[in-house]
């Protein structure tokens, strides 16, 4: 028998409203907002080349996406499910006449400076960066359906960190200003996103050993995002050793 059972036999499903608060009190106390590397970019004390690393770092993340969307769409039986779930694969991946996500955070590492080959080809990514986002399309490629789609709920907190973001990235950083699209676009994208998930997970988690697995593999998706800013702050903050072939800032 799994911890997570072990620990629920007996235990009434949490009522709803309950439930969804407690995914909210994971987000605040698990979520990457108060990351220390995110401390210091929204007070304006990321150097360029610190920018640059978080950027294309970053961008390997965005890049596996639309791939992580697409095993659990493959994972569904669901064609109601599947509808609504493709929708962030376009989002990210474009439709062929508008620019996805990733096209965007391409233009982003653009306007640090360096080159989108940079980013495509995944040269100078941080070994943790790859361990970091390789674990979490191995997570929803190894966990049931319902757990995957938890672990999307960092979607629930992230318009208002978006939305603080862009603002301190306008004000400390004006030269990226022409690579943000991205960050406007999932101001809406991301709400309507989680709001779907949310619900299906509620609907769908039929013991109070499935509301606890659920938190469980939000967690994992927080310690995911906190592991990639954990390696960005120990290379390029403090103490500032990035590993063997890892980009490293012009000085």
């Amino acid at each position: 028998m799994s911890a997570p059972a072990r620990l629920t036999v007996g235990k009434k499903m949490l009522p709803e409203r309950e439930f969804i608060a407690g995914f909210h009190a994971i987000g605040e106390e698990r979520y990457h907002h108060k990351h220390p590397f995110h401390l210091l970019m929204h007070e304006g004390k990321l150097t360029r080349g610190q920018l640059q690393a978080w950027a294309l770092n970053r961008y390997y993340y965005q890049s596996h996406i639309p791939m992580k969307d697409s095993v659990i769409l493959a994972h569904s039986e669901d064609p109601a499910f599947r509808l609504a779930w493709r929708k962030r694969v376009i989002d990210h991946d474009g439709d062929g006449k508008k620019p996805g996500g990733i096209e965007k955070w391409l233009r982003l590492v653009e306007a640090t400076g360096l080159r989108r080959e940079q980013a495509l080809q995944g040269d100078g990514i941080l070994p943790a960066t790859r361990f970091a986002v390789e674990a979490y399309v191995n997570f929803v490629s190894t966990h049931p359906l319902l757990e995957s789609v938890a672990s999307s709920l960092t979607e629930l907190f992230s318009k208002k960190l978006i939305t603080l973001r862009v603002d301190r990235l306008r004000e400390h950083y004006p030269w990226l200003a022409g690579g943000l699209d991205y960050f406007d676009a999932r101001m809406t994208q991301a709400p309507e996103d989680a709001e779907f998930a949310l619900a299906w997970v509620v609907e769908n988690a039929h013991s109070r050993e499935d509301q606890e697995k659920a938190y469980a593999a939000l967690r994992a998706k927080c310690d995911i995002l906190w592991a990639q800013l954990d390696a960005l702050y120990f290379a390029y903050v403090e103490p500032g050793w990035p590993p063997p072939g890892a980009f490293r800032p012009e000085a």
